[in-house]
C-alpha cells in the first residue's frame, strides 16, 4: 500500500499540480464527499426518529424525546474536537475508512433498538450519543481535504466537500419518511413491521429502516476510502505539535464566527421542523422541512469560488450583515402569522449560512499563511507554507467542533423561548444580536483598514478585476479582428 502514501506533494507548484496533483486531489475529494454525506445523515437521524417512537409503543415522555434529539448535538462537538487532530497522526485514508465504518455501530444499533418497545431509555440515549460520530467525521474530513489543494482553489474544494456533505441532512429528512413505509430488506433481514393506529386506521411502519438503510452505503463508502484515497507523508504531526493552535488568537475568533455560520445551518436544520409545527400547526409544514438544509448545502457548495476570488473576510462580513435583516424578516412574518413569508425568510437564512460556511473556511488558510510570515520570519517559504497548512487543518477541524454546538443551542433556545414567553421571538432576537457581534468582529479584526486580511483581499479583488478587464479586451480585439 506504499503507493497510497504521497511522498512528494506540492499542490502550489503549477507544473506539479497540472501534471499530477489535480487528478489525485480530485479523486480524494470525490471519495470524501459521499463519506461525509453519510456522516451528516447518521448524525441528524434522531430528529426524524423521535417523532415516530410514541407511535410504535415507546413510553417516553416529551422531555425524554427532546433529549434524544439533542444528545447528538452534545456529543458531536466533543467528537469533532478530538477528530480535528487525528488526520496528521493516522493519515487521511485510514481515518476516513475507520470513521465511516464506525457509523455502522449507531446505524445497526438503531435498527435493532426501535424494534424493542421495552428496551430501556439508556440504550437509546447511548445510541443518540454515538450518532455524534457523524459530526466528528466532518472535522477530520475537512482537515484532510485541505491538505490536497493549492491555496488558489482551497476555498472552493472545502466548500464542495462540506456543502455536498451537508446535503446528508436534507437527504436523510427526505428519505427516512419514505423508507420507513416500505419493507426494504424483507422480514428475514429487516424484521417485521410495527403496527399502529392513526386517525382510527391501522397502519404499518418499518422504523428500523431509519438505521438499517445506511448500512450498505456505509460499507461501500468505507471500502472506497480504503482503496481509493491517499495519505500525504509531509503532513504527519503529533497532537503536541498541532496543539499550538490553542495559543493562536485567530483560532478562537474564527470559532466564534463559525458558530454564526455552520452553527446556524445545523441548528436551524435540527429545529426548523419543530418550529414550523409549533408556530403554524394548521399547515402541513413538515413535508417542506428538507428544503432548508438542501438550500444551505447547495449554497455552500456553489459559492466557495466567490471567497476564492474576492476574499473570505469580505464575503463573511456581508453574510452576517444580511443575516440580521433576514432574522428581522422572520420576526415580522411571525407577527403577521404568514407561513409562506416566514418560510421564505428562513430559506434566505439557510442560503446565507451556506455562503458563510464556505467563506469562513476560506479565511483560515489565508490567515495562517499571513501569520507564519510573522511567526517564522527566519524560516524558508516552503517551511512556512507547510506549517501554515498543518495549523490551518487543525484550526478548521477545531472551529468546526465549536460551531457544531448550534445543533444543541438553537433548538433549546426555541424551546426555552416558547416555554417562557409563549413564542419563538425572544430566541430570534438573541440570534440577531449574535449576528451583529459576528459582523463587528469580522470587520474589526479582518476587513477594516489595517485589518488582518485587508491587504490580501484587496489584492485578490484587484487581480480579479484585472483578469476580467484582460478577458474583455481580448474578446473585443478578437471581435474587431473578425470584423476586418
Amino acid at each position: 500500500m506504499s503507493d497510497r502514501v504521497l511522498r512528494d506533494w506540492r499542490p502550489d507548484d503549477p507544473g506539479f499540480w497540472e501534471q499530477r496533483g489535480k487528478a489525485v486531489a480530485r479523486r480524494n475529494l470525490w471519495i470524501s464527499v459521499p463519506n461525509l454525506l453519510l456522516s451528516f445523515s447518521v448524525w441528524m437521524v434522531w430528529s426524524v426518529i423521535v417523532a415516530k417512537l410514541p407511535l410504535v409503543g415507546f413510553d417516553f415522555d416529551t422531555n425524554q424525546l427532546f433529549w434524544l434529539a439533542a444528545l447528538p448535538g452534545l456529543s458531536g462537538p466533543v467528537f469533532r474536537a478530538v477528530y480535528s487532530f487525528v488526520v496528521p497522526i493516522f493519515g487521511g485514508r485510514l481515518w476516513t475508512t475507520l470513521s465511516t465504518a464506525s457509523l455502522l455501530i449507531p446505524a445497526i444499533g438503531i435498527g435493532f433498538a426501535v424494534q424493542q418497545p421495552d428496551a430501556p431509555y439508556l440504550v437509546f440515549a447511548i445510541l443518540a450519543l454515538l450518532c455524534g460520530f457523524g459530526a466528528g467525521n466532518f472535522a477530520s474530513s475537512m482537515a484532510n481535504i485541505s491538505f490536497f489543494f493549492p491555496k488558489a482553489s482551497k476555498g472552493n474544494a472545502l466548500a464542495l466537500n462540506a456543502g455536498l456533505g451537508n446535503l446528508g441532512v436534507s437527504v436523510m429528512q427526505f428519505a427516512i419518511p419514505i423508507v420507513v413505509g416500505l419493507s426494504v430488506f424483507g422480514a428475514a433481514l429487516g424484521g417485521d413491521p410495527q403496527v399502529y393506529i392513526e386517525a382510527g386506521v391501522e397502519k404499518q411502519t418499518w422504523l428500523q429502516n431509519a438505521g438499517f438503510i445506511w448500512v450498505p452505503f456505509l460499507i461501500i463508502s468505507a471500502a472506497a476510502a480504503w482503496f481509493g484515497m491517499n495519505d500525504i507523508a509531509d503532513m504527519k504531526a503529533s497532537f503536541r505539535e498541532q496543539s499550538v493552535i490553542f495559543t493562536r488568537r485567530h483560532t478562537w475568533i474564527m470559532s466564534w464566527l463559525y458558530i454564526g455560520t455552520f452553527g446556524s445551518f445545523i441548528g436551524y436544520s435540527a429545529g426548523f421542523p419543530l418550529l414550523m409545527k409549533s408556530q403554524f400547526p394548521e399547515v402541513n409544514s413538515l413535508q417542506f422541512a428538507f428544503l432548508g438544509p438542501l438550500v444551505g448545502a447547495i449554497s455552500r457548495a456553489a459559492t466557495g469560488w466567490i471567497s476564492d476570488r474576492y476574499g473570505g473576510g469580505r464575503v463573511t462580513l456581508w453574510t452576517f450583515l444580511l443575516m440580521i435583516p433576514g432574522v428581522a424578516g422572520v420576526l415580522a412574518f411571525l407577527a403577521m402569522g404568514s407561513f409562506w413569508g416566514f418560510f421564505a425568510m428562513f430559506m434566505v437564512l439557510f442560503f446565507l449560512s451556506g455562503v458563510g460556511n464556505a467563506s469562513t473556511f476560506q479565511m483560515i488558510p489565508a490567515i495562517m499563511r499571513k501569520d507564519m510570515d510573522r511567526l517564522m520570519p527566519q524560516s524558508s517559504v516552503p517551511d512556512r507554507l507547510k506549517e501554515a497548512e498543518k495549523e490551518s487543518a487543525a484550526i478548521i477541524g477545531f472551529t468546526s467542533a465549536i460551531g457544531a454546538v448550534g445543533a444543541f443551542f438553537i433548538p433549546t433556545a426555541y424551546g426555552t423561548s416558547i416555554s417562557l414567553t409563549g413564542g419563538a421571538s425572544a430566541a430570534l432576537w438573541v440570534f440577531m444580536a449574535f449576528y451583529a457581534s459576528c459582523a463587528v468582529l469580522t470587520w474589526f479584526v479582518y476587513t477594516r483598514r489595517g485589518g488582518h486580511l485587508r491587504d490580501v483581499e484587496r489584492g485578490k479583488a484587484q487581480a480579479s478585476v484585472n483578469q476580467s478587464t484582460l478577458r474583455h479586451a481580448v474578446r473585443s480585439e478578437t471581435g474587431a479582428g473578425k470584423g476586418t
